[in-house]
């Protein structure tokens, strides 16, 4: 095959595709789709989990709850954060001893989607009750499967698979209702410091060691006196005794 062939093969082969992407679209474009979403009361929980923290080693956290189990937090995001007297804490400003409380909300909003199909064509050929094949406003034929129990519309006359007949112009719709539920949650944590320790009670005696040490004060002995008078009269007393003795040699001598 020479170049030229090649040339004219791939320009088929993209005339063919180009025809088959707009079949594919303008097929698609006779069947109306509508879908709409329909809500009902949301309906909100709210779980409040306390406890306190026992261990912290770097993202691994140990809470003992309310009714004294231990919870395991590992891997702490870096990312999560504690509110603790209004400040925004992370995982590495947790101390054992704090009190945390943990607010879990959840909303759950019960949802309806309906899609709505609808179709108008003339009938080209019939097979009830399983499928029909209708000819479209573009003049392209196209087969639907039936629905159990659906209902076509033949001038204002609504009939089910067995009443079509050929060449009738009929509009079909197709009403799908699917429930689903959404549920989001939100969470957030609270936390307190762990207590102050205790002040000592005011009327306690608190000692205060000075570093300098006092003076020794020197005592008395026993064996001195304090000196509190004169030596005059010690002079005195001895004068006395003396004048005594003399008196007293003088009488033994004049008794001799």
């Amino acid at each position: 095959m020479n170049s030229k062939t090649q040339w004219t093969w791939a320009q088929l082969m993209l005339v063919v595709s180009a025809v088959s992407v707009a079949f594919t679209i303008n097929m698609s474009a006779q069947v109306q789709t509508k879908t709409s979403t329909a809500e009902d009361e949301a309906s909100i929980t709210t779980k409040v989990e306390n406890g306190e923290i026992e261990y912290v080693s770097g993202n691994n956290v140990v809470v003992k709850m309310a009714d004294g189990s231990l919870r395991h937090f590992d891997n702490v995001p870096e990312s999560g954060r504690i509110t603790v007297d209004g400040r925004q804490l992370g995982v590495h400003d947790l101390k054992p001893g704090m009190k945390v409380q943990r607010t879990i909300t959840t909303t759950t909003v019960p949802k309806t989607i309906t899609t709505v199909q609808s179709v108008t064509g003339k009938v080209w050929q019939v097979k009830p009750p399983n499928s029909v094949i209708l000819t479209l406003e573009d003049g392209n034929n196209q087969e639907f499967k039936i629905p159990k129990n659906q209902k076509f519309n033949v001038d204002g006359q609504m009939t089910d698979a067995w009443g079509l007949k050929k060449g009738m112009r009929i509009s079909a719709t197709k009403v799908v209702e699917v429930p689903v539920t959404e549920v989001s949650q939100s969470k957030t944590v609270t936390g307190e410091m762990p207590p102050s320790p205790p002040a000592p009670p005011a009327d306690v005696a608190i000692l205060v060691v000075d570093e300098k040490t006092p003076a020794p004060v020197q005592q008395a002995s026993a064996s001195e006196l304090p000196q509190t008078a004169s030596s005059l009269p010690l002079f005195g007393t001895f004068g006395a005794l003396l004048f005594a003795a003399a008196l007293t040699l003088r009488i033994a001598r004049k008794s001799r």
